[in-house]
């Protein structure tokens, strides 16, 4: 029997239907930390002529405001994140991908913060990085969706 496509053929199956059904609960909840995070570094990248000082971490970087060269590396980390965020959230086919960059750059800066800029710089002490504990289940769980997901 051929079978008929309907606009109510989610209903009829118990397929999964949605690509946001492969994310588990906590990286769903870090996608609305990051799509929120996005917008707010883009308002201080907007606004960043106008804040005297304000105060940027990630991944073991500090900046005390937007337009420093480290505050600058921050708000484009932050807006990647919220681009991902985005494309994951609803559901983009490239939003994988994006996803295993975002996974393999983060990892990266944490290992530059934690393991090369301590011996080049004095005054920065040496710091274990526990965001790589998250990041590297990010990108196995990402590598693991990501055909599942372009094909659906």
């Amino acid at each position: 029997m051929e079978e008929r496509s309907t606009p109510f053929a989610e209903f009829d199956n118990n397929v999964l239907t949605r690509r946001r059904d492969l994310l588990p609960t906590w990286i769903k909840i870090f996608l609305w930390i990051f799509l929120i995070g996005g917008a707010v570094a883009a308002g201080l990248l907007i606004a960043g002529s106008l804040i005297t000082q304000t105060s940027l971490s990630l991944y073991g970087m500090n900046a005390n405001h937007p337009y420093s060269m480290t505050g600058l590396l921050i708000c484009s980390l932050f807006l990647f994140k919220g681009i991902v965020a985005y494309g994951l959230w609803f559901e983009q086919k490239w939003a994988p991908q994006a996803a295993i960059a975002d996974a393999i750059i983060g990892i990266a800066v944490c290992l530059i913060m934690m393991a090369i800029i301590p011996f080049m710089y004095p005054s920065i002490s040496f710091t274990l990085r526990l965001e790589l504990i998250p990041l590297y289940f990010y990108l196995k769980k990402m590598q693991s969706i990501k055909t599942t997901w372009e094909s659906l």
